[in-house]
């Protein structure tokens, strides 16, 4: 079968590999739809690993079924994740499954830019999901990022009417525009560098939006009845992102941080005026729980996270090359998904 070999952000190589065998309680999963997620092309995180096939955002049809597995059967259109937690841990039974160390070691083979991956037996059974037949392939590699961001707002206490500033509407900040729309939010307001991602802000749900060159935490405050607001999400990694929304977040909010940084930044911070007397909290989320994937498909299902419209480019295996470089230098490119059986 073919693959993308990634060595480097610029260094995809279109190689062959073995179609991988499969065991008891395992699947074969001929991949139809993968999309480009952020993190793969963060190459400071990729050093010492490379090269391998990346892709974890996939959708695609069961060709083959393990020994054992009846929950699946060939032919079933299906979306898989790749990290999937053990659900019997300290951390899982506490309701902390994206902590899970097995969650961190789990994973499909070879990866989802690829023609086909085995899906190993615990990701059978806790991250692979029935498409039904109202999602496409293409909505359905969306339920892994979806899922990501729905933990990530509910780690943040994402309410109805709450006030919630994006910052950054690449397709991270997009779906979570989307997503605290269909859970309730008040006024949501966006930033970006890009007018194109602005006006897909607005699109997508964002009441207003901000260029990020302004005054970022003056704008908002303008706009939003003089408070800051109860939720910021951070959703890029630049220092100056970061501040904004240490600046832009009100009394009592919350600041998500989604997005990670260059791996040497640190964020200086006063803490008695940030967090004893306004009482602000600074969270985090990574990944997405079996839970949080099956609520995320109901919503796309639903037409709530209207995942499509994100969607920019569509590109064959081949041209993976095209698709990261439109995913690190964006113009007029938000979400891009490799189909690799083209």
């Amino acid at each position: 079968m073919r693959v993308a070999m990634y060595y480097s952000n610029s260094d995809l190589r279109l190689e062959k590999m073995a179609v991988p065998g499969i065991g008891p309680g395992e699947l074969l999963v001929r991949i139809e739809a993968s999309g480009i997620c952020g993190s793969d092309v963060m190459e400071w995180y990729r050093a010492g690993k490379v090269p391998l096939v990346l892709g974890h955002e996939v959708a695609g049809e069961v060709v083959e079924v393990g020994e054992g597995v009846t929950d699946f059967h060939t032919g079933d259109r299906v979306a898989v994740t790749h990290h999937v937690p053990c659900m019997s841990c300290h951390y899982c039974v506490s309701g902390h499954e994206t902590v899970c160390a097995t969650l961190r070691s789990t994973s499909f083979d070879p990866g989802g830019f690829a023609e086909y991956v085995r899906v190993p037996a615990i990701n059978v059974r806790m991250g692979t999901f029935h498409l039904p037949d109202s999602v496409s392939y293409e909505e359905g590699s969306f339920v892994e990022p979806v899922a990501c961001v729905l933990r990530g707002q509910n780690q943040a206490g994402i309410a109805p009417g709450r006030s919630v500033l994006v910052i950054g509407s690449g397709i991270s900040g997009l779906l979570h525009i989307m997503v605290a729309r269909a859970l309730g939010a008040g006024r949501i307001i966006a930033t970006d560098m890009l007018d194109f991602r602005l006006e897909a802000a607005r699109r997508l749900g964002a009441e207003d939006t901000i260029l990020a060159t302004e005054d970022v935490p003056a704008r908002f405050r303008e706009l939003n009845e003089g408070r800051g607001a109860d939720l910021v999400v951070l959703c890029a990694g630049a220092p100056q992102a970061v501040n904004q929304a240490l600046q832009a977040v009100g009394r009592m909010g919350t600041v998500l941080f989604f997005a990670t940084t260059m791996p040497d930044v640190n964020i200086p911070l006063a803490v008695n005026e940030f967090f004893w007397r306004n009482e602000v909290t600074l969270t985090s989320s990574y990944a997405g729980s079996p839970a949080d994937c099956k609520t995320a498909l109901e919503l796309i299902r639903a037409g709530r996270v209207p995942v499509a419209e994100t969607i920019t480019h569509r590109l064959p295996l081949a041209d993976i090359g095209r698709g990261f470089d439109l995913t690190v230098n964006p113009q007029d490119s938000i979400k891009i998904i490799i189909q690799p059986q083209k």
